[in-house]
């Protein structure tokens, strides 16, 4: 059987020792976790200005973690001090590579600055920075009953391997929430009619789907969805 094929933007990297220079990257434990779900990851290369052809061969697309976003494009006017690795043209494509995926109903998930970059591009906002944040945790999630996020998961509690220090702070109309962190911290959403399948968590299913069948899920839904 033909593995489908999975869109993963690279990510931008000042330098790798393999490579000497720049580079382009993906999270290894990411594209694994798509492999292993059956999928066939193809890492695109952040190109701006996004041409839509280059995803018409792909059948899904995982959206995955990154730096910050710039704060001008969900309409602030002030950028906190914390700010970390933003960058135009990554911006750019990513926004752009989202708004088209969600037009042409391509199935997608969405990880912590892929669910930022989707709730930007339907008229959301972000929380700069959080007053506690999520880095390095592993921490409970409680998961909203018959949505896809718990049918995906298999469940309405998991444990959310998070790396983040900002948040939702407006979710875009078209969103609806589905799971919180015990302090109140939005961890997910879908859409708030159904369409094609979405999924956007706000922690890092890969970290854990090696030994969590739980967070493997979350991957396996997307390659099934995409065949």
């Amino acid at each position: 059987m033909t593995r489908p094929l999975i869109a993963l933007p690279a990510r931008f990297s000042t330098s790798a020792s393999a490579l000497r220079y720049r580079a382009e990257v993906a999270a290894r434990a990411l594209v694994e976790a798509v492999y292993r779900a059956g999928g066939e990851p193809f890492i695109m290369h952040p190109a701006d200005p996004y041409e839509p052809s280059r995803l018409t061969r792909c059948d899904g697309l995982l959206l995955p973690g990154g730096g910050d976003i710039h704060p001008r494009h969900y309409g602030a006017d002030t950028e906190h001090e914390s700010l970390y690795d933003v960058d135009d043209e990554q911006d750019a494509f990513d926004l752009a590579l989202a708004t088209h995926a969600l037009e042409a109903g391509i199935p997608t998930l969405a990880i912590c600055r892929g669910f930022q970059i989707v709730n930007t591009v339907l008229g959301g906002s972000l929380t700069q920075h959080m007053p506690e944040d999520h880095r390095h945790k592993l921490h409970p999630v409680s998961v909203k009953a018959g949505t896809l996020l718990a049918k995906s998961l298999g469940g309405e509690e998991t444990t959310a391997s998070c790396y983040h220090h900002q948040a939702t702070a407006t979710l875009a109309p078209s969103l609806t929430p589905t799971a919180h962190a015990a302090d109140g911290t939005l961890e997910a959403a879908e859409m708030a009619n159904p369409g094609p399948w979405f999924l956007a968590v706000q922690w890092h299913p890969e970290d854990t789907a090696a030994t969590d069948p739980a967070q493997q899920a979350l991957f396996n839904a997307l390659v099934r969805a995409s065949g």
